[in-house]
């Protein structure tokens, strides 16, 4: 069945729209029963609706309930739904316009399932370590790029009327031991504590969620780890101090699924909802009907309750979900998330014996926009004499070796969200991962484009036969080899290796050994060693990440310069393992005692390329890294334009109130920043022109990084077009936080202020 996708109309974020909704919202709480009210703040998990979060309707008052889905890369537990690019291939592009299309994509299939909310985007983890399981949901480990692509998936998907949820706030950067768990033996070991100082808290991890809050994002998913030993879920200075006092945050706040471990003092610390809430046999939620004792005992205000209440409401009426054109649920959901989670005998024991319906299709065109954000998410890494792109001229034999090359012999929905051997990875796992409506493989999709040009294809896709060297079925020697190799990742795990999965080393060692003319293709979840990456037969290496369905047209469509490679790395790739210092803590082993898990941020701001500058280390490839199929080069100096000649204060008008993202005064702006770039090569491309602000050594404290990106443009040019490209700069951008006086202070000293730097 398919069901047209209709655009809703777009929404404005600014002030007097979320006043309007406040009103509504107030007016809807009064009107409300004790009960009613506890109802709007517990998720009610087993009422078979088919969303993985559900709020129960209130017939009473007209009220139809919530529904929250998964996730942030497509529909999850889904039929008849896209998958997109991950969030670190989004951020790979360094592309607003693509993210916030994708953004609008997303939400309209959201929209057309049903969901009221959209349970991303993600800016935590925000990637302190490369092994985080779940990593590749997010956008980089840069605090600026996650931020300005927070800002377009927020303001493209609410734009269809689609709630957004931020997540997961704050300091989730492990998923070792990410939150409470029960031994054998019955004693509780509580979750990961992440110890954050006030500074590394605001300009590395709060960044992001700043600019979430003031692109208008309508909830905050709290995350299950401790902060500074207590629960990120029923810590009052980071939900209500943070969060609602200095960012002026007035959506709500949800707890991320079980991270609720108690009662009064969450709800008073600024959690308004609890989920799953009633999705356990015989085990009830922590509010229901304890927060309604809590209330009634005097430990949770009523008045409190009201305002949790409103403030879930707010949202609702601001995107204007009580329309009565919103889409209702669709049918199938029940079926499909009971299927996904338990199998068919054990769905139909729960959902019943009746014919499961159709999912409603709502992918409409969006496999075009896949298409092109997967190869603008590609990144370039290595291309020896210019060997890329292929010439169709030139081959007649293509070799394909690398069993990530075909698609998954399991079926199109990973049924073991972790390691699978065979199978290309378009998407990590867990509930951030999507059952496949179509799915293109890489071979798939190079057979077809060999037979448009009459070359012969042979290939082998078992590791285990590459890495044996075991070339038997191989005749003649192909005119080149690519290899296709992958990295796995999943929510609940973290990954134990930089490495890339099943043996890839001695495949791609072998491949190359055999074959003079190599291509390395990665589908990785992000940073990976590359040991062979200097090998003399490796001529070219491209990072395609996490593309989604359309995988295998993808990398067709840059290996064979149909698009312009234009992907630049959105973290830093190390020449060895060694040369990232942070450790997750406990890895592979039990810690001591229930208290015992704690992760000290001790290498304070210094994460990713941060940490490479501040110890002078030389990368493999660089943050920020990407070539391309022609040149660029600037063709004039940087020059600032102040916007105003008034004297200027170090620190924000404290007078300028609170909106939207906090104090307003810090989104104005001071200087704009003026370039110009020429492509100087013969080939149409993409350049992204990337600005970096270092401070005085003697302005700013003891543990400030060398460089730190505060701005970004991509330009397309034509050979020999120049374009002037401008970067406006906020007195965020150029402040750091002063933990003394517990303000944004721009630096005093002598000095350059701004430095740039472009990849050509």
């Amino acid at each position: 069945m398919q069901r047209r996708i209709v655009v809703h109309r777009t929404y404005s974020h600014h002030h007097e729209s979320w006043d309007e909704a406040t009103t509504k919202a107030k007016a809807f709480t009064s009107n409300l029963q004790f009960e009613e009210k506890i109802v709007m703040v517990t998720g009610n998990g087993l009422n078979l609706q088919g969303c993985v979060g559900n709020i129960d309707r209130i017939p009473r008052v007209g009220f139809e309930g919530l529904c929250y889905l998964d996730g942030p890369q497509a529909v999850n537990r889904a039929d008849g739904v896209s998958v997109f690019p991950s969030g670190v291939s989004a951020g790979a592009t360094w592309d607003r316009d693509l993210i916030y299309q994708r953004g609008v994509a997303l939400a309209e299939e959201f929209r057309m399932k049903g969901a009221h909310v959209m349970l991303g985007p993600v800016a935590g983890p925000l990637g302190r370590h490369p092994l985080g399981g779940r990593n590749w949901e997010g956008f980089s480990p840069d605090p600026y790029l996650t931020g300005q692509a927070m800002k377009a998936t927020i303001h493209g998907a609410q734009s269809v009327g689609v709630q957004t949820c931020s997540k997961h706030y704050i300091g989730n950067e492990q998923e070792t031991q990410r939150s409470q768990s029960t031994l054998a033996d019955g004693s509780i070991v509580e979750g990961v504590s992440s110890n954050i100082d006030d500074r590394v808290l605001h300009e590395l991890y709060l960044w992001p969620f700043a600019d979430a809050v003031e692109a208008g994002t309508t909830s905050v998913m709290c995350s299950y780890n401790r902060v500074n030993q207590t629960y990120a879920c029923a810590n009052d200075y980071l939900l209500t101090d943070i969060l609602r006092r200095e960012l002026g945050f007035r959506g709500y706040v949800v707890s991320d699924w079980y991270a609720t471990h108690g009662t009064a003092e969450y709800a008073n610390a600024g959690l308004d909802m609890e989920m799953p809430g009633a999705a356990i046999p015989d085990v009830p939620p922590y509010f229901g009907a304890n927060l309604s004792a809590a209330v009634l005992a005097g430990h949770v205000s009523e008045d409190r309750l009201d305002e949790m209440v409103t403030a879930i409401m707010t949202p609702y009426y601001l995107l204007q979900q009580d329309s009565a054109d919103y889409p209702s649920v669709d049918p199938s959901l029940p079926y499909t998330l009971a299927v996904h989670e338990l199998g068919w005998d054990a769905a139909r024991s729960v959902v019943g014996n009746a014919t499961p319906p159709a999912g409603l299709d709502v992918r409409g065109s969006h496999s075009s926009l896949i298409r092109k954000m997967a190869a603008a998410g590609t990144v370039l890494l290595k291309n020896e004499d210019s060997y890329l792109p292929l010439k169709d001229k030139k081959l007649k034999n293509i070799g394909i070796f690398g069993n990530d090359a075909i698609a998954p012999t399991d079926g199109l929905t990973y049924v073991n969200e972790g390691a699978f051997e065979f199978g290309t990875n378009d998407i990590g796992g867990g509930s951030g991962t999507a059952r496949h409506s179509s799915l293109v493989a890489p071979l798939d999709a190079i057979q077809a484009r060999a037979t448009e040009v009459g070359a012969k294809v042979q290939y082998i896709t078992s590791n285990r036969i590459i890495s044996a060297n075991n070339f038997r079925t191989i005749y003649p020697l192909p005119d080149v080899c690519i290899v296709f190799i992958k990295s796995r990742a999943k929510e609940g795990n973290d990954r134990l290796s930089f490495e890339a999965d099943w043996n890839s080393t001695a495949v791609v060692d072998n491949v190359a050994n055999l074959c003079n003319q190599t291509i390395v293709v990665t589908h990785s979840v992000g940073v990976n060693t590359m040991p062979w990456a200097d090998h003399p037969n490796v001529k070219a290496i491209l990072a395609a990440h996490l593309p989604g369905e359309e995988t295998g047209n993808s990398i067709v469509d840059v290996l064979w310069g149909d698009v312009e490679p234009s992907g630049r790395l959105p973290y830093t790739i190390p020449r060895a393992e060694a040369d990232y210092d942070i450790p997750v803590t406990n890895l592979t082993g039990q810690d001591v005692g229930r208290y015992g898990w704690q992760a000290n941020f001790t290498e304070g701001l210094m994460i990713d390329y941060r940490h490479f500058d501040s110890l002078d280390i030389e990368p493999l490839y660089e943050f920020g890294f990407g070539l391309s199929y022609t040149a660029f080069e600037l063709a004039g100096d940087l020059s600032f334009n102040k916007s105003s000649n008034a004297p200027l204060s170090g620190i924000p008008d404290a007078g300028a109130g609170i909106d939207l993202g906090g104090n307003p005064d810090l989104w104005r702006k001071l200087l704009t920043g003026r370039t110009t770039v020429r492509n100087t090569g013969s080939r149409a491309g993409a350049v992204v022109v990337q600005l970096y602000v270092s401070y005085p050594g003697d302005s700013v404290p003891h543990g400030t990084p060398p460089r730190i990106l505060r701005g970004f443009e991509k330009v397309f040019l034509q050979p020999g077009e120049t374009r002037i490209v401008t970067f406006p700069l906020m007195r965020r951008d150029l402040s750091y936080w002063n933990t003394e006086n517990r303000t944004w202070q721009i630096p005093r000293g002598r000095g350059s202020l701004v430095k740039y730097h472009v990849f050509s």
